[in-house]
């Protein structure tokens, strides 16, 4: 386990427009997500950054009272009977690595990092990233990719982050995308996972919390990957995991996997976003 103060740019100054990446709503190469909110900064672009380091949190700003991550990590905290809506904005990322999953194709590496304060173990976090990424449902199935969780961020293409609602809303306002501190998001190498979702799911989802947080991390690494949003097929038909899911199942039922039954389970592209 390891402690990292808080991300920069949480209270800073204003991103340098240069940096912006032109793009549309949910920009595919810019900021995605389940899963911002569609409202106030839909037409914002994201952040570029390096992966190793725009990913990485820094010791810059912060969000607890002394502006710095505490010694009072993820692990080994009791869960908490209320989700916290704001931790210290400092992270503790997951120690090991995870085996080379996939037959086949480009190997991309993660990180795991789960905010301070949020009353979640990062190994356990860690541990169920792992878990969906390695299932034979997952993206891996297409037999042109595969995963492994790596240690240092400086060596992953992307991180995947659990933060509380205002820690992922000022993470993901970072890209111009405005969560209204309910939604997940992505930004170019940076998975956002909000902390209420994971643990609460939405309103009639209709599907064990655990199917929800396996199609949150599938959703918004899928758009790492550089899937886009997708509709649903049909009544009672099951949900691509690129279909907004959050927002409703628009009369699909609830799946949180890309292939079913060997093969890529998609809806048609939903232009603009």
């Amino acid at each position: 386990m390891a402690l990292t103060g808080p991300l920069p740019g949480l209270h800073g100054p204003a991103l340098d427009p240069a940096r912006l990446i032109p793009g549309d709503r949910f920009g595919h190469g810019a900021g995605t997500g389940d899963d911002h909110t569609r409202g106030a900064g839909d037409d914002n672009p994201g952040v570029d950054g390096d992966p190793g380091n725009e990913g990485d949190p820094g010791n810059e700003g912060g969000l607890g009272n002394d502006g710095g991550g505490s010694d009072d990590g993820a692990t080994g905290e009791q869960p908490p009977t209320t989700t916290p809506s704001v931790g210290t904005g400092g992270f503790v990322t997951a120690d090991g690595e995870s085996p080379v999953r996939g037959t086949g194709g480009r190997v991309r590496r993660y990180h795991v990092a789960v905010e301070q304060g949020a009353g979640q173990d990062v190994a356990a976090f860690a541990g169920t990233v792992d878990e969906v990424l390695a299932d034979p449902r997952s993206w891996i199935a297409s037999g042109d990719l595969r995963v492994q969780r790596v240690a240092e961020a400086s060596v992953a293409d992307f991180t995947v982050y659990l933060a509380t609602p205002v820690t992922s809303e000022r993470m993901c306002a970072r890209g111009g995308l405005s969560t209204e501190r309910y939604t997940s998001c992505r930004l170019p190498g940076q998975v956002i996972i909000n902390l209420a979702r994971w643990l609460e799911a939405v309103p009639d989802y209709g599907a064990p919390v655990e199917t929800y947080q396996q199609y949150v991390v599938n959703h918004e690494i899928g758009h790492e990957l550089g899937a886009g949003h997708e509709a649903c097929p049909g009544p009672g038909e099951p949900a691509p995991v690129m279909q907004q899911q959050t927002y409703g199942l628009d009369g699909c039922v609830a799946n949180a996997w890309p292939y079913l039954d060997g093969v890529r389970h998609a809806g048609e592209p939903v232009p603009g976003i």
